[in-house]
């Protein structure tokens, strides 16, 4: 199954023998869901910066540049480049880079940090998405995860045993939210639903502490989706509720029930039944529509923005709305659209409606969660990734974490603390810390790689550079 065609898969190169491996991608890179796009003058010079400070740092540690790349010192180097390209938004110095136990000791000092990774998945037995496979590999090559390497990889990899193995055992991973998506052909959903709650009560069972949290995915319009609800209530027992409503998100030209939040008809008994069960976290995915989707899937376009939050959030303030990504919706355009958007008229698609939401309506149940907008516009766009987080902290829609509800909380991604963008951000938001009743180890974790792009970024939807399989030539 593929995202792009032949004629458009013509025009890319294979990420892992075309971009270079640094800690921080230096050019979009795409799983096939979007067209990346080339190489920009300034992603350039970044890379050109980098490749010289970390060619002098690594001769003068001792170290190759890959080895070098793969330590907390390498990380804190990317990010001095991209200050001295895009301007001082991270919090970083050339002597952290230059000096690896000041990087070393503030890896440690973080790394307590409680992590949740929001956006995990593992694929069926019988499954049909066999591109994945490539995007592990790509990866691997390109160097961003030793624990991989050159390893022939298997659509194992991508099953149970091994998701287990590098969610909890190789990261910091303290608690994860399996989640799904829905498709009108059955065997492209990723898993069957009642595969979710198996796996986290497997999960939560082998650990003795709740360490897995797994959404029930709604299908509203579909035949039969209420009576879904009521032996997902009464079976299941769902951690949140997630939809897309835009209805089919894999294959969206068979998308035949795309829905709006505030149908009465259709969502009201939804959320008459979600108050009733107590189970009170309804997240939408919303955005990631940029006008290249909307010319090819034009009428999915109204079902994309947030014009139907703030009514039905309004009307229901027993439930909370997590609206995924933030309804982001410049995902596989390129970066620069959506900074001169934000720069022409201080507002991002749909991004800012979404902040205004509680202001205008009087509510406190709408939240923005971070998803793919802020990887994507980290490695392109910084100074678009620092607007993007004070229009939601100056706004009134809060920031989520895998659905958990918290303010201002930037909880970085993927379970590795020694340097991620989030917690680098100059005057954004501080992080959260949540309940030692958390943190209980599965089992004895194995010393953290020292990859810099970790495990969850193989098929998580947060960072263009986890899957990683093409990129467009410069």
């Amino acid at each position: 199954m593929k995202f792009l065609s032949e004629e458009q898969l013509k025009q890319l190169l294979p990420a892992e023998t075309s971009s270079f491996p640094s800690p921080v991608p230096t050019q979009i890179v795409s799983s096939d869901e979007y067209m990346p796009v080339p190489q920009t003058a300034k992603q350039r010079e970044v890379e050109a910066r980098l490749k010289e400070l970390s060619g002098r740092l690594a001769r003068q540690q001792g170290l190759s540049r890959r080895r070098f790349f793969q330590t907390a010192a390498g990380m804190a180097a990317s990010f001095v480049a991209m200050n001295q390209v895009f301007g001082r938004l991270f919090e970083v110095t050339e002597a952290e880079a230059a000096t690896p136990d000041m990087a070393a000791e503030r890896a440690v000092a973080l790394s307590n940090q409680f992590i949740i990774d929001g956006h995990t998945h593992f694929l069926r037995d019988d499954t049909r998405l066999m591109g994945f496979i490539k995007a592990r590999e790509a990866v691997g090559k390109a160097g961003w995860n030793k624990e991989i390497g050159d390893k022939e990889q298997t659509i194992a990899d991508l099953k149970y045993a091994n998701y287990v193995k590098e969610i909890y055992m190789d990261s910091d991973t303290k608690v994860a939210l399996l989640s799904n998506s829905p498709s009108e052909v059955p065997e492209d959903w990723f898993i069957p639903q009642e595969q979710v709650f198996k796996t986290r009560e497997q999960v939560n069972k082998e650990a003795g502490t709740r360490r897995m949290m797994a959404h029930f995915t709604i299908t509203p319009g579909w035949p039969g989706w209420l009576d879904k609800v009521d032996e997902a209530i009464e079976v299941y027992k769902p951690d949140s509720w997630k939809g897309y409503t835009v209805g089919d998100n894999t294959h969206k030209e068979l998308a035949n029930h795309p829905y709006r939040l505030d149908d009465e008809k259709l969502m009201y008994p939804f959320y008459e039944k979600a108050v009733k069960s107590g189970i009170k976290n309804v997240c939408i995915h919303k955005g990631l529509f940029a006008p290249a989707v909307e010319e090819k899937f034009p009428r999915l376009r109204p079902y994309a923005d947030v014009n139907d939050v703030g009514k039905a959030a309004k009307d229901w303030p027993q439930l909370n709305f997590l609206i995924y990504h933030s309804a982001y919706r410049w995902i596989g355009a390129a970066p620069a659209e959506g900074m001169a958007e934000f720069d022409k008229t201080g507002r991002s698609s749909w991004t800012s409606d979404l902040a205004e939401i509680p202001e205008k309506y009087g509510i406190t149940n709408v939240y923005g969660d971070l998803g793919q907008l802020f990887a994507w516009t980290t490695v392109a766009e910084p100074r678009l990734a620092a607007a993007l987080m004070g229009t939601l902290v100056k706004g009134s829609a809060p920031i989520t974490c895998c659905g958990v509800p918290m303010r201002c909380g930037l909880a970085p991604r993927n379970g590795r603390s020694r340097g991620c963008a989030a917690s680098r951000f100059r005057k954004t938001c501080r992080r959260s810390t949540a309940s030692s009743r958390w943190v209980r180890p599965m089992a004895r974790r194995r010393p953290r790689s020292s990859a810099a792009i970790p495990r969850g970024s193989i098929i998580s939807t947060s960072t263009p550079a986890s899957p990683g399989r093409t990129i467009s030539p410069s």
